[in-house]
């Protein structure tokens, strides 16, 4: 879809897609994504990779997961997060190539 393939969006659509892309505004967030593509990993594990606190890590995948973009399940204490809609990885990956054009 490009250009003149886009349909007039209403104030709800528009909301909910402007949303949708802050989930990429935050740069942790955009860092534990490719961390999810790779594999289902726990909280500690994201923290320890991402070099931050379980609360800091545990913030953004609460966001990440109200927007259904990150899924989990539990193992006795521990929670273990993957992607839930590989799409956003593709939006991820459109801006990283944007990023290399020149």
């Amino acid at each position: 879809m490009i250009g003149g393939d886009f349909a007039p969006l209403s104030g709800e659509t528009a909301k909910r897609v402007a949303h949708t892309f802050k989930a990429l505004a935050d740069p942790t967030r955009v860092r534990i994504l490719p961390l999810l593509a790779q594999e289902e990993r726990s909280v500690t594990e994201l923290a320890e990779a991402l070099e931050l606190s379980r609360s800091a890590v545990s913030h953004r995948l609460a966001f990440l997961r109200s927007l259904r973009l990150v899924r989990y399940r539990r193992q006795g204490k521990s929670l273990f997060y993957s992607c839930d809609d590989d799409r956003v990885l593709t939006l991820l990956v459109q801006g990283l190539a944007h990023l290399a054009h020149d």
